[in-house]
């Protein structure tokens, strides 16, 4: 269903797929992340904080675990010392890359340069 199917409709967005899709990948840094993970997988938790660069550890670590709980990423810890985690995309995840896709050519075209 697409934003035609509701217009006149909503009463709270929150109830619309649209507003299901904000909860999954709103906030600042959640695209972000799934775009580095659909780059180059799977990834290490520092290098994840090295490529991001202005996010500190304990919103990084919320962002993973919001992301694992939605089903985006998977997370595997490796028993051995010091740890090791890996993250990577889920399935669920991968349909979202068309959308990613579409934003860079959106800002591809529409950067002023």
């Amino acid at each position: 269903m697409g934003m035609v199917a509701y217009k006149g409709k909503v009463k709270n967005i929150q109830d619309t797929p649209f507003g299901y899709t904000l909860s999954v990948i709103g906030g600042k840094w959640k695209m972000v992340i799934i775009y580095l993970l659909a780059e180059n997988q799977p990834v290490r938790f520092n290098d994840l904080k090295r490529q991001i660069g202005s996010i500190t550890f304990k919103i990084l670590s919320s962002q993973l675990k919001e992301l694992e709980s939605d089903g985006l990423i998977e997370r595997k810890e490796y028993p051995q010392i010091p740890p090791k985690v890996e993250y990577r995309l889920t399935a669920k995840a991968e349909t979202l890359l068309p959308v990613l896709e579409g934003l860079c050519e959106w800002g591809a075209r529409n950067q002023i340069k």
